[in-house]
């Protein structure tokens, strides 16, 4: 990418599909401090040596690393395969300092290949090749589906449960809203004023409802992932 001394100013795209997590941040990391612009698209598709079910335990141990007396300080673990790439770069870089700063500014990280880059010309880093750089029959996994499966399970278990919670609360709420109507129906129709003040008081308690139903979820999430770390 940079020949000699000299420092390139055109981006360069590199397509990430086969190539190895490590082997590809260790030359960009090289680039970006030597001043050259890199994007990289297809993050999902980088290689992982080991297979799913070891790479899948050791994320797990990394997700338990946290800050006990406040956890939103960090460590902050990344879930998207374009993130994981980017703090792996970030960890070859003095990204603390203002040149390692500039430096991880001129680095980019997509999933999938975004407008403009679906028409730019997309290359490929040799040194960093699965084909050429692994073992033949040597076990790998693919990042997009370690992200993909990493919490997904949990996830889906999580919204399903909160999602027939709210099913139910709704029902109970319509239930309650036509035995109100029914005994306020002739009062309705004589007072219209009254109708005014019950359709506020309904818009009043949907709103309740939502932050309601939108606590409970976050109280739930928070006690399931407080649990699954123990």
């Amino acid at each position: 990418m940079v020949s000699g001394s000299g420092i390139c100013s055109k981006r360069v795209v590199v397509d990430a599909r086969h190539h190895m997590l490590g082997r590809l941040a260790s030359i960009i990391a090289k680039e970006v401090l030597n001043g050259q612009k890199v994007v990289v698209v297809r993050c999902e598709e980088l290689c992982i040596s080991g297979g799913l079910v070891r790479q899948k335990m050791k994320y797990m141990r990394f997700l338990r690393k946290r800050m006990n007396t406040k956890p939103s300080h960090g460590p902050i673990h990344f879930r998207a395969p374009a993130k994981i790439l980017w703090r792996t770069v970030r960890g070859m870089i003095p990204h603390k300092t203002k040149r390692g700063a500039a430096a991880l500014a001129r680095f980019k990280a997509y999933e999938g290949i975004p407008p403009p880059y679906d028409k730019t010309k997309r290359m490929v880093i040799p040194d960093a090749l699965k084909v050429l750089r692994l073992q033949k029959g040597h076990k790998y996994c693919l990042l997009g589906r370690l992200s993909s499966e990493e919490l997904e399970e949990k996830r889906k278990e999580r919204a399903q449960v909160t999602y027939e919670r709210k099913k139910q609360l709704t029902k109970l709420r319509v239930k309650a809203e036509k035995a109100a109507e029914e005994k306020l129906g002739p009062n309705l129709t004589s007072l219209p004023w009254l109708s005014t003040e019950v359709t506020l008081i309904r818009q009043l308690l949907t709103i309740l409802f939502e932050d309601f139903v939108l606590m409970s979820f976050v109280v739930c999430l928070r006690w399931c992932t407080s649990f699954d770390k123990l």
